[in-house]
């Protein structure tokens, strides 16, 4: 398909969101109803839509649509020899298969990346989400237009488990876990197709020496409170020891001012016992929830040490204004995403202006962070000739030459 195809598609997609709105909201609204009382409060969460989430889908997907064509792309070019030419392009993977739980709002988001990266989709999405994720599938498909809507998205509704679905390694190139740690782990160890992911979110915030108090204040109140159940939010705030009291309290107040439940870590339980806040369930604990675990650290190694140690790779952030402190923790933690003096709840493939994500990876090959088109993509060699033959190398006077991509 052209680029124009393409584009024209998804401000199709994006425009039947918002022309069919209503019939989504009703079919979600039947999916939360049932699903209450039977599922986590982080999951129930997830699985509402609302008015602004379906605006933001959409705007979301013009996004998208708007970006450089991303196939064919040149990423390199040489001359082989004379009359040689070889180019190294961009190409979409293949055939993604994305398995996602309570989360209809991820549909739309994975939708419109696979078109806009020319890849074919298999969708599997959780039963809380059965009404919801048809309601989308159906919208999407129709907006698409005949002959192709569901040869390009297909949405399995059968009862096939998972694990049939991960057999399937001649058919299917990359699959996308977007779930719990127990959905993530289990098709990391029973598939030998290659998933790009992430098992855990156990995000950090450090607030340094040097930082400013009513700053962290900000952050870590916003990182834990503004969606708990997101795996951007922090989990654990790492509080360094020469802040002293005012800095603890400046932070835990304004963490227990928007709602959220404080947990001592080990080293502040033994070193402020008469706080009495209750014990973290374990030095690596994902709450998801307006749970949060505080700890004190004796220094910026240390707070980097600890998360290498106890994190999982996601998102993490340092308050301080000391500019070398905040270069020596973007340097030194290797997470998919490090941030200075900002919230967690940035690491997200809209607020990137990627458009959207279709999931966030902690891998360290070929995507990491917010996957968007690009992560979507792999690449070719194409080669232009003339008639030339290896001939054991005797007849050829390579050049190596590199040449404009454009």
């Amino acid at each position: 398909m052209t680029t124009d195809e393409r584009v024209a598609m998804l401000h199709r997609v994006a425009d039947a969101l918002v022309a069919n709105e209503q019939t989504i909201m009703e079919e979600n609204a039947k999916d939360v109803a049932e699903a209450t009382g039977k599922i986590s409060d982080s999951l129930l969460q997830r699985l509402i839509l609302k008015h602004a989430k379906i605006a933001q889908l959409a705007a979301g997907i013009r996004a998208i649509a708007a970006q450089e064509e991303p196939i064919r792309h040149v990423l390199q070019r040489t001359e082989v020899a004379e009359g040689l030419v070889l180019e190294k392009q961009t190409a979409p993977i293949g055939v993604l298969l994305v398995i996602f739980e309570a989360r209809p709002d991820a549909l739309p988001q994975i939708a419109a990346l696979a078109l806009r990266s020319g890849n074919g989709l298999l969708l599997k999405g959780g039963k809380e989400a059965a009404r919801s994720n048809a309601a989308l599938h159906r919208v999407i498909v129709d907006a698409i237009g005949a002959p192709l809507g569901g040869d390009l998205i297909a949405l399995v509704t059968s009862r096939d488990e998972i694990s049939d679905l991960l057999t399937l390694h001649d058919v299917i190139d990359l699959v996308i876990p977007r779930g719990s740690n127990e959905l993530v782990s289990h098709i990391q160890a029973n598939t030998k197709i290659p998933v790009l992911g992430h098992a855990d979110g156990i995000c950090h915030i450090y607030v340094d020496a040097a930082a400013d108090l009513a700053k962290a204040a900000a952050i870590v109140a916003d990182a834990k409170a503004d969606y708990p159940a997101a795996c951007n939010a922090v989990e654990k705030v790492l509080v360094h020891e020469g802040l002293g009291d005012e800095g603890l309290d400046a932070v835990i107040a304004a963490l227990e001012g928007v709602g959220a439940e404080v947990h001592a870590g080990e080293r502040l339980a033994s070193r402020r016992p008469s706080r009495r806040l209750p014990p973290a369930p374990a030095v690596r604990h994902e709450y998801s929830s307006l749970g949060v675990t505080v700890e004190t650290v004796p220094s910026l190694a240390a707070a980097v040490d600890h998360i290498h140690a106890h994190g999982s790779g996601h998102t993490e952030c340092i308050v301080t204004e000391d500019a070398a402190a905040a270069d020596a923790f973007l340097l030194g933690v290797d997470s998919a995403c490090v941030f200075h003096n900002a919230s967690t709840r940035f690491s997200d493939g809209f607020r990137f202006g990627l458009g959207a994500e279709v999931g966030i990876s902690t891998s360290r090959i070929h995507a990491r962070g917010p996957v968007g088109v690009e992560g979507l993509l792999t690449s070719k060699w194409v080669m232009r000739g003339s008639g030339q033959v290896v001939a054991k190398d005797s007849g050829v006077d390579y050049t190596h030459r590199k040449l404009p991509t454009s």
